[in-house]
C-alpha cells in the first residue's frame, strides 16, 4: 500500500471516528479557535493537574483536516506535561512549515505525521494548525 494512501486512511479515520471529540467533565482551561478563511471552529478543553494534561476534548465543526489534526493532537498530548505538549506543538509547526523534515519528527508526532504534506498546500495550513495553535495559546496563557 502506498504511503500517501495510508496517510489518507489515518486522516479519514480521525475525522470520521475521532477519539477526543467530546465534552470533558471539569476542564481547567478552554479556548475557542477559529479559522475564518474556511469556517473551522473548535473549542478545545483541557484538564491540567500538576502541569500534566490529564484529559482533553474538543467540540466544533470544520473540514476533515482541522478535525483530524486536533484529534491526533489530543491523542499525543494527553498524559504529557505542559512543557512536553508545547514542545510537540513546536515540532508539529516546524513540520508543517517545512522547517523540520518528516523523518526527524516521525517518531514523536506519531500519526500526526500524516499531515506533513500540508506544507505543500498553503490554503490548508491554517486548517491543520488550528488545534495546535489553540493549544499553544491556552498553555502559554495558563503560565501568565
Amino acid at each position: 500500500m502506498e504511503l500517501r494512501s495510508i496517510y489518507n486512511e489515518i486522516l479519514t479515520e480521525h475525522n470520521m471516528h475521532p477519539n477526543n471529540k467530546q465534552e470533558i467533565e471539569h476542564p481547567t482551561i478552554e479556548l475557542r479557535g477559529v479559522n475564518p478563511s474556511c469556517g473551522d471552529d473548535i473549542t478545545l478543553k483541557l484538564q491540567l493537574e500538576n502541569d500534566v494534561v490529564v484529559d482533553g476534548g474538543y467540540t466544533g465543526t470544520g473540514c476533515a483536516i482541522s478535525q483530524a489534526s486536533v484529534d491526533m493532537m489530543l491523542d499525543l498530548v494527553i498524559g504529557k506535561t505542559k512543557e512536553e505538549a508545547l514542545r510537540l506543538g513546536e515540532l508539529f509547526m516546524g513540520m508543517i512549515k517545512g522547517e523540520i523534515k518528516a523523518d526527524e519528527a516521525l517518531e514523536e508526532l506519531d500519526e500526526a505525521i500524516a499531515l506533513r504534506d500540508i506544507a505543500h498546500m498553503p490554503a490548508r495550513v491554517k486548517c491543520a494548525v488550528l488545534g495546535w495553535r489553540t493549544l499553544g495559546q491556552m498553555l502559554d496563557k495558563k503560565e501568565e
